[in-house]
Order: structure tokens, then C-alpha cells, then sequence
């Protein structure tokens, strides 16, 4: 980094964002495998919060690859940088005021530790949307598994590429056999038991 720039304090602070929004900003983390759910859960619970007057930024995984990512690929380096980017995004965005839900994959713990780095304690919420792998084989959304077993997809996590899973997440967001309403229903109860939001 060059000597030449400087942080410039402002004078409206995340303090005052956050108090004329009337909530407490930080970063609900959805991690788990493709095909977990963590899009759907994701896109459910900003619903719920927006009808709770929150105000929020859902940011996908797909979606930055169209943009702030599009320069990347999906080896195991491209993948830290995509995360990278994300989590100092995410960091901006709690500095808005906002609640940001991001539903990565993320797969490596370093990446998901970093982003928490970044933040003040209780703006990082990681949780793990633990869907078995023969669940998210199944529902094979993009047809990706089946891509990766026949060897036309390189580095595809939970084939040839490891899964790191979170061993202590603020939630663990257990694989039932139920509605996605049911599930996003479940971890916006499990946020608000925990303080994460009002």
C-alpha cells in the first residue's frame, strides 16, 4: 500500500447511521454448500426484515460474480480474493447503518474469519446453513454436481475443492425437511433470541 493516502475521518460516524435508522448494523454471514439454500433463506430473511422496517443489502454470490467479481475465477486463490472484496464491501455497507445478509459459500474458514476482522464484536454473524451434501447433490439447482462428477467443473466445493464448516457459528442452522419460508421463518426467530435484531 502506498504511503500516499490516508484514512479521512468524517464527521457523520456509524454511530449516527445506525441511530437515524433505528437498528443495530451487521453482517448475517450465511455460509454452507451450493445447494444448501442459502440464496433462497437469504432473499426470505431480508424479505422479513424489510417488512420489519429494517434496512438491509442482500449481497449473493452470483450476483457480484456479474460485476465487482466478474474478473475472477474459482480456484482456490480467486475464491479468497472474491471474499476478500466482499468482506471489506460488507464492512462499508455496516458503516452505512445497514444489516447486510451475504449468502456465500465461502468455503474457507481463514476467509470467513477475516471478514469478522473487520468488524466490532457482535456486527458478525456467521451462519451455518448445514445442508448434507447428498441433500444439496439432489436438489442440484444448476446441475453443477453433476458437472463436477464428470469432471467438467474444476475446483467445485464439496467435490474436489474442501469445505471448511464453521465449528463454532453464532447459528447452526441444522438441514430440516420443510418449507424455505419455514427455515427463513426459523433463523429470523433465532436472530432476534440472540440480540442480533430487534
Amino acid at each position: 500500500m502506498t504511503s500516499n493516502i490516508k484514512w479521512h475521518e468524517t464527521t457523520i460516524d456509524k454511530e449516527h447511521r445506525a441511530k437515524a435508522l433505528g437498528q443495530k448494523p451487521s453482517v448475517i454471514w450465511l455460509t454452507g454448500l451450493s445447494g444448501s439454500g442459502k440464496s433462497t433463506i437469504a432473499n426470505l430473511l431480508e424479505k422479513k426484515l424489510y417488512e420489519q422496517s429494517h434496512h438491509t443489502y442482500l449481497l449473493d454470490g452470483d450476483n457480484v460474480r456479474h460485476g465487482l467479481c466478474g474478473d475472477l475465477g474459482f480456484d482456490d486463490k480467486a475464491r479468497v480474493e472474491n471474499i476478500r472484496r466482499i468482506s471489506e464491501l460488507s464492512k462499508l455497507f455496516v458503516d452505512s447503518g445497514l444489516i447486510v445478509i451475504t449468502a456465500f459459500i465461502s468455503p474457507f474458514k481463514d476467509d470467513r474469519d477475516y471478514c469478522r476482522s473487520l468488524l466490532q464484536a457482535g456486527e458478525f454473524v456467521e451462519v451455518f446453513v448445514d445442508t448434507p451434501l447428498a441433500v444439496c447433490e439432489q436438489r442440484d439447482p444448476k446441475g453443477l454436481y453433476k458437472k463436477a462428477r464428470q469432471g467438467d467443473i474444476k475446483h467445485f466445493t464439496g467435490i474436489d475443492s474442501a469445505y471448511q464448516a464453521p465449528t463454532a457459528p453464532e447459528i447452526h442452522l441444522n438441514f430440516m425437511d420443510e418449507p424455505p419460508t419455514a427455515t427463513a421463518q426459523r433463523l429470523y426467530e433465532l436472530l432476534k433470541q440472540k440480540g442480533y435484531v430487534s
